[in-house]
């Protein structure tokens, strides 16, 4: 077989572009991190407002775990773990523009 071309046949945009996947859950940590802090200084802040940083919390993790599961796979298991991890990633990037700052 032609490993090179069953290769470039998983890679797209979502491989080439793991750097920026890595970049960008850094800052939406430390975009929850700073909502968290905020929300520990509120003597008036809603249950609902930390349980919602909670949730952030657990899909930040998700989807963490499921771009560290992707970047460690080979190109045909890569292929496998593509859909969840793009679910994981879309769950936390609306999760976060839901959120009102």
């Amino acid at each position: 077989m032609r490993p090179m071309a069953r290769r470039a046949e998983y890679e797209g945009p979502m491989e080439s572009d793991v750097d920026k996947m890595e970049a960008q859950l850094a800052r939406w940590a430390a975009l929850i991190d700073d909502l968290a802090e905020k929300a520990d200084r509120g003597a008036q802040i809603k249950i609902d407002y930390r349980l919602r940083i909670d949730d952030l919390k657990v899909k930040r993790a998700v989807a963490q775990a499921r771009l560290n599961e992707f970047k460690a796979a080979d190109g045909g298991k890569r292929a496998e773990l593509k859909p969840g991890t793009e679910r994981a990633w879309s769950e936390l990037e609306s999760a976060l523009r839901d959120l009102k700052l």
